[in-house]
Protein backbone atom coordinates (compact mmCIF):
# COMPACT_ATOMS: atom_id res chain seq x y z
CA UNK A 1 0.00 0.00 0.00
CA UNK A 2 1.53 3.37 -0.82
CA UNK A 3 2.34 6.24 1.48
CA UNK A 4 -0.70 7.87 2.43
CA UNK A 5 1.73 11.43 1.72
CA UNK A 6 2.91 9.98 -1.63
CA UNK A 7 -1.14 9.73 -2.69
CA UNK A 8 -2.33 12.52 -0.86
CA UNK A 9 0.62 14.60 -3.57
CA UNK A 10 0.99 12.34 -6.41
CA UNK A 11 -1.57 14.43 -8.34
CA UNK A 12 1.25 17.63 -8.43
CA UNK A 13 2.98 14.61 -10.85
CA UNK A 14 2.46 16.07 -14.67
CA UNK A 15 0.80 13.45 -16.44
CA UNK A 16 3.10 12.89 -18.68
CA UNK A 17 6.25 12.97 -16.32
CA UNK A 18 8.74 9.73 -15.23
CA UNK A 19 9.16 9.08 -11.81
CA UNK A 20 12.37 7.81 -10.31
CA UNK A 21 11.23 5.81 -7.16
CA UNK A 22 14.60 5.74 -5.05
CA UNK A 23 15.23 3.17 -2.96
CA UNK A 24 12.01 1.07 -3.95
CA UNK A 25 12.06 -1.78 -2.03
CA UNK A 26 9.18 -3.78 -2.84
CA UNK A 27 8.04 -1.44 -5.28
CA UNK A 28 5.06 -0.01 -3.62
CA UNK A 29 5.14 3.38 -5.15
CA UNK A 30 6.39 2.04 -8.62
CA UNK A 31 3.57 0.20 -9.23
CA UNK A 32 1.13 3.11 -7.49
CA UNK A 33 2.48 5.74 -10.28
CA UNK A 34 2.71 2.48 -13.15
CA UNK A 35 -1.13 2.50 -12.56
CA UNK A 36 -1.38 6.13 -12.62
CA UNK A 37 0.21 5.98 -16.07
CA UNK A 38 3.33 6.96 -15.70
CA UNK A 39 6.51 5.77 -16.44
CA UNK A 40 8.87 4.32 -13.74
CA UNK A 41 12.22 4.12 -12.99
CA UNK A 42 12.71 1.79 -10.03
CA UNK A 43 16.30 1.96 -8.12
CA UNK A 44 17.58 -0.29 -5.35
CA UNK A 45 20.03 -2.33 -4.54
CA UNK A 46 17.97 -5.08 -3.96
CA UNK A 47 15.37 -5.89 -7.09
CA UNK A 48 14.36 -9.37 -6.41
CA UNK A 49 10.74 -8.16 -5.07
CA UNK A 50 10.30 -5.77 -8.11
CA UNK A 51 8.72 -6.63 -11.65
CA UNK A 52 9.64 -5.41 -14.99
CA UNK A 53 6.77 -4.41 -16.98
CA UNK A 54 5.82 -1.85 -20.48
CA UNK A 55 6.26 1.19 -17.94
CA UNK A 56 8.41 -0.01 -15.69
CA UNK A 57 12.48 0.64 -15.48
CA UNK A 58 14.23 -1.11 -12.97
CA UNK A 59 17.67 -0.64 -12.08
CA UNK A 60 19.78 -2.49 -9.45
CA UNK A 61 22.70 -0.02 -7.93
CA UNK A 62 23.95 0.60 -4.70
CA UNK A 63 23.90 3.91 -3.26
CA UNK A 64 25.99 4.00 -0.72
CA UNK A 65 28.80 2.26 -1.27
CA UNK A 66 30.32 5.19 -3.13
CA UNK A 67 29.85 4.11 -6.81
CA UNK A 68 29.08 7.12 -9.32
CA UNK A 69 25.14 8.37 -9.53
CA UNK A 70 23.48 4.95 -11.26
CA UNK A 71 21.84 7.44 -13.99
CA UNK A 72 24.08 10.19 -14.79
CA UNK A 73 22.54 12.97 -17.21
CA UNK A 74 18.91 11.17 -16.88
CA UNK A 75 15.95 13.77 -15.59
CA UNK A 76 13.25 13.04 -14.24
CA UNK A 77 9.33 14.49 -13.76
CA UNK A 78 9.40 13.63 -10.31
CA UNK A 79 11.68 11.35 -7.13
CA UNK A 80 9.56 9.49 -4.91
CA UNK A 81 11.35 8.74 -1.62
CA UNK A 82 10.01 6.90 1.20
CA UNK A 83 11.60 6.03 4.60
CA UNK A 84 15.51 5.95 3.20
CA UNK A 85 18.00 8.34 4.28
CA UNK A 86 21.63 8.72 2.83
CA UNK A 87 22.58 12.14 3.09
CA UNK A 88 25.32 12.40 -0.13
CA UNK A 89 22.67 11.35 -2.34
CA UNK A 90 21.10 14.49 -2.26
CA UNK A 91 22.92 16.92 -4.64
CA UNK A 92 22.08 13.74 -6.72
CA UNK A 93 18.42 13.43 -6.42
CA UNK A 94 17.99 17.20 -6.65
CA UNK A 95 19.57 17.60 -9.71
CA UNK A 96 18.08 14.40 -11.40
CA UNK A 97 14.72 16.78 -11.16
CA UNK A 98 14.30 18.95 -14.41
CA UNK A 99 12.55 22.36 -13.61
CA UNK A 100 8.77 22.00 -12.42
CA UNK A 101 9.72 18.60 -11.46
CA UNK A 102 7.72 17.35 -7.80
CA UNK A 103 9.94 15.96 -5.03
CA UNK A 104 7.87 13.89 -2.88
CA UNK A 105 10.18 12.70 -0.03
CA UNK A 106 9.06 11.00 3.35
CA UNK A 107 11.77 9.51 6.13
CA UNK A 108 12.14 9.29 9.49
CA UNK A 109 13.51 12.02 11.90
CA UNK A 110 15.25 13.04 15.03
CA UNK A 111 12.81 11.52 18.26
CA UNK A 112 12.06 8.47 15.90
CA UNK A 113 15.04 6.65 18.23
CA UNK A 114 11.81 6.87 21.55
CA UNK A 115 9.64 4.73 18.79
CA UNK A 116 12.42 1.94 17.79
CA UNK A 117 14.48 1.90 14.65
CA UNK A 118 15.58 3.17 12.96
CA UNK A 119 17.64 5.48 15.62
CA UNK A 120 20.77 5.89 14.56
CA UNK A 121 20.78 9.88 14.16
CA UNK A 122 22.80 9.09 10.43
CA UNK A 123 19.06 8.06 9.32
CA UNK A 124 17.40 10.33 11.15
CA UNK A 125 16.61 13.93 9.76
CA UNK A 126 17.27 16.94 11.74
CA UNK A 127 14.70 19.30 12.32
CA UNK A 128 13.94 20.88 9.33
CA UNK A 129 16.44 19.43 7.30
CA UNK A 130 14.14 18.59 3.85
CA UNK A 131 13.20 22.62 4.24
CA UNK A 132 16.95 23.04 4.09
CA UNK A 133 17.69 21.05 1.42
CA UNK A 134 15.47 22.09 -0.83
CA UNK A 135 15.78 25.90 0.31
CA UNK A 136 16.19 28.87 -2.85
CA UNK A 137 15.57 25.95 -5.42
CA UNK A 138 12.23 24.71 -4.76
CA UNK A 139 8.99 26.10 -3.79
CA UNK A 140 7.51 23.98 -1.19
CA UNK A 141 4.21 23.07 -1.70
CA UNK A 142 3.38 21.52 1.86
CA UNK A 143 5.79 19.97 4.71
CA UNK A 144 4.86 18.57 7.86
CA UNK A 145 7.35 17.38 11.05
CA UNK A 146 5.43 14.88 13.04
CA UNK A 147 4.46 12.04 14.83
CA UNK A 148 2.47 9.76 12.81
CA UNK A 149 0.41 6.62 14.24
CA UNK A 150 0.17 4.77 11.51
CA UNK A 151 1.82 2.06 10.25
CA UNK A 152 3.37 2.05 13.57
CA UNK A 153 4.37 5.64 16.01
CA UNK A 154 7.37 7.36 14.37
CA UNK A 155 8.40 10.57 13.74
CA UNK A 156 8.73 11.70 10.56
CA UNK A 157 9.60 14.20 8.63
CA UNK A 158 7.84 14.91 4.62
CA UNK A 159 8.43 17.35 1.92
CA UNK A 160 6.22 17.71 -1.43
CA UNK A 161 8.26 20.58 -3.90
CA UNK A 162 8.53 21.40 -7.18
CA UNK A 163 11.85 22.49 -8.85
CA UNK A 164 12.30 26.22 -9.56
Amino acid sequence: MPSPWIVQWAGLVAADATVLDVAAGGGRHTRFFAQRGHKVTALDRDVSALSAGPTIEIVQADLENGSPWPLPGRRFGAVVVTNYLHRPLFPALLDALMPGGVLLYETFMEGNERFGRPSNPEFLLKDGELLEIVHGRFSVVAYEARMISEPKMAMVQHIAARKI
